[in-house]
C-alpha cells in the first residue's frame, strides 16, 4: 500500500468519491469538481491509498478550519475518510489497514505545514464516519450536536480546541409558497444528489415553489448561518446523508405544496 497526493491524472476518482459505477453520481453534476477548483489554492488536501496494483482504494480530504464545520484557530478539519466498500466497481477495500494510514498520513501533513492539530466529525451511529473508530485513534470528543461528534488530536499542548460553528440565520416557512432552501459548498456528494434531485422535483411544481441555494465556500456567508450543507423545506431541515430517493423527496415537497393549496 502507498499513499499519493492527488493529480491530474486523479482528479476523475476524486469528483466520483471512487465510484465511477454509480448512477447516483452522475445526479450530483459538476458541483464537485466546481468546489475543488475554487478550494484547492486555499488549503484543500486530497490524499489517495494504493493497493499493490496501484489501484485506488480509499481516500482522505482536509481543509482548514475555518472553511469547515468547526470554529477553530490553526487546524486542519477532515471532511471524510473514504474506503471503496462496494462490490462494484473496483470492489471491497475495507479491512486492509487504509484509512488508518490516510488519517495518519494527514495528521503528519498537517504537522508539517505547522497546525496546532487534526480536527474531524463522527457520528456516534455505526454508519460512516464513527466517532469511536476515531477514538480508537488517540481522538477525543470536544463538542457535540445531535448524533454528530467533534474530535480532535492537538499536536501540542498551547492548541486550541475547536467548537462546533454556532447555527446563526435559518430560512423561515414560505408566504404563498414554499421555501426550498439549499446550503452546501459542493464537497460532499451526497449532499450534492440530493440538492440536485430537490430542485428537479421543485420544477413538478412551477410557480409555487422559491428555490434558494446558498453558496457556503464564501466564509461571510458561512460565518451569519453557521450552516456548510443542509436542505430545508419551509423552514424544516431535511436529512441528506445517505442521499434521498427523488421520489422521497419529491413527496416531501408536494406535501407542503398541498398546505398552501387547501
Amino acid at each position: 500500500m502507498k499513499i499519493i497526493d492527488i493529480s491530474p491524472e486523479t482528479e476523475s476518482a476524486y469528483f466520483c468519491c471512487l465510484e465511477e459505477w454509480s448512477e447516483d453520481m452522475k445526479e450530483a453534476g459538476g458541483c464537485k469538481q466546481k468546489w475543488y477548483e475554487s478550494m484547492k489554492d486555499r488549503g484543500l488536501k486530497v490524499k489517495f491509498a494504493l493497493d499493490d496494483n496501484d489501484i485506488i482504494g480509499g481516500m482522505i480530504q482536509y481543509i482548514p478550519s475555518e472553511y469547515s464545520i468547526c470554529d477553530g484557530r490553526n487546524l486542519y478539519v477532515v471532511l471524510c475518510i473514504w474506503v471503496h466498500g462496494h462490490k462494484q466497481g473496483r470492489g471491497d477495500y475495507r479491512k486492509r489497514g487504509m484509512g488508518i494510514a490516510l488519517l495518519k498520513s494527514a495528521e503528519e501533513d498537517a504537522r508539517q505545514m505547522g497546525a496546532d492539530g487534526l480536527v474531524t466529525w463522527g457520528l456516534i451511529i455505526p454508519v460512516f464516519m464513527r466517532a469511536s473508530w476515531f477514538k480508537k485513534h488517540g481522538y477525543k470528543v470536544v463538542d457535540k450536536s445531535g448524533i454528530m461528534r467533534l474530535l480532535w488530536k492537538p499536536f501540542h499542548e498551547k492548541a486550541i480546541a475547536p467548537k462546533f460553528r454556532k447555527p446563526g440565520k435559518k430560512p423561515e416557512k414560505g408566504e404563498g409558497k414554499v421555501n426550498l432552501t439549499m446550503f452546501r459548498n459542493g464537497w460532499c456528494q451526497s449532499v450534492n444528489i440530493t440538492c440536485e434531485r430537490a430542485k428537479r422535483a421543485a420544477l413538478d411544481f412551477p410557480g409555487k415553489i422559491d428555490v434558494q441555494e446558498i453558496d457556503t465556500t464564501d466564509s461571510k456567508i458561512l460565518n451569519e448561518y453557521g450552516i456548510t450543507d443542509a436542505l430545508f423545506i419551509d423552514g424544516k431541515e431535511v436529512m441528506t446523508g445517505p442521499p434521498i430517493s427523488y421520489e422521497k423527496i419529491r413527496k416531501k415537497i408536494e406535501k407542503k405544496v398541498k398546505k398552501y393549496s387547501d
